[in-house]
């Protein structure tokens, strides 16, 4: 296993990080026994980082995962979320902050967590963010529950406007530096290194497009995104290669991400995804690849408020 620096936090984490929203069966049944002995393989095999939120199975994962964490909270990481609890269902409130990160605690059987992120902020308001969630976050760590803050999302304006007057410890970023999509250094990252902020990826198979099974029914992506996956996908078998490994391989590698957090369910899949560290793609399989996706490179579906879209 590597490690990194997540920017300015000193903490040490795993460049390949557990995305524990499968744990709450979001994207279908996963049996209890085998999430934690996916858990507890994925420590064994060097892997510190964990990050759930109460959204992910509607607090399903956390549960599972401080089930899981038992004997082992020390060895690891661990990051949860606040501000969104449903598929529509969100509240950056102070008032609500404060209980979020009290319930996590209680479900997640911790007395603290390293990294508190406000979930999904291009939903919320973003002045509220600034000037509410985000203070009160701030609260929250002097308090001692959490180590550090910070926000995720899927636009990257609003991104970097909110981590720039913000003032968070750290970023999280999905599907925003993948095979399919290279937008992370026109936006975030000026951001995150003018102020040594930490990067957290997300979503390296592009949430199911960048494998051999393919996306679920209800992803967002527009069709030509869609078909550059299968050109993609299709490429890579032909070559002999499991497109979700070239995938991982490839968003694991941007120089400013620390980590980059993968779902997993099953212990085959964690040493499935391990098998990323010691992979690159051929350059010229990279450059086919890069020829395949020019012409959607900068194309992604809109999230949140009209407003906060980039």
């Amino acid at each position: 296993m590597e490690y990194k620096t997540l920017g300015g936090t000193g903490l040490r984490v795993s460049v390949l990080g557990f995305g524990a929203a499968p744990l709450g069966n979001e994207y279908g049944e996963v049996a209890a026994a085998e999430g934690d002995r996916a858990v507890h393989v994925a420590i064994e095999r060097g892997i510190t980082f964990f990050d759930t939120s109460p959204y992910y199975g509607r607090t399903l994962s956390e549960q599972r995962l401080g089930i899981a964490l038992n004997g082992k909270r020390q060895q690891i990481v661990l990051s949860t979320k606040l501000g969104r609890y449903g598929k529509n269902e969100f509240d950056f409130s102070a008032e609500r902050a404060q209980k979020s990160i009290d319930e996590s605690l209680q479900r997640l059987r911790t007395d603290y967590v390293d990294l508190l992120i406000a979930h999904d902020i291009e939903f919320g308001d973003r002045e509220q963010i600034i000037s509410e969630t985000i203070p009160e976050m701030r609260k929250i760590q002097e308090a001692g529950k959490a180590r550090f803050v910070g926000i995720s999302g899927l636009p990257l304006r609003i991104l970097a406007d909110v981590a720039e007057r913000g003032r968070v410890d750290f970023v999280l970023s999905y599907c925003r530096y993948t095979l399919l999509n290279r937008d992370l250094d026109r936006w975030l990252t000026p951001v995150i290194r003018k102020h040594n902020l930490g990067l957290i990826g997300a979503a390296p198979v592009h949430m199911g497009l960048l494998s051999e099974h393919g996306p679920p029914a209800w992803h967002p992506a527009p069709p030509e995104v869609r078909e550059a996956g299968k050109k993609v996908v299709a490429l890579c078998l032909s070559h002999g290669i499991e497109p979700a490994l070239a995938a991982i391989a490839f968003s694991i590698r941007h120089p400013l991400t620390a980590t980059t957090l993968v779902g997993i369910t099953r212990t085959a899949e964690v040493e499935a995804n391990l098998a990323a560290l010691n992979f690159r793609l051929s350059q010229e399989l990279q450059h086919q690849i890069d020829e395949i996706v020019a012409p959607v490179i900068h194309l992604m579906w809109p999230s949140g408020r009209p407003e906060n879209d980039d």
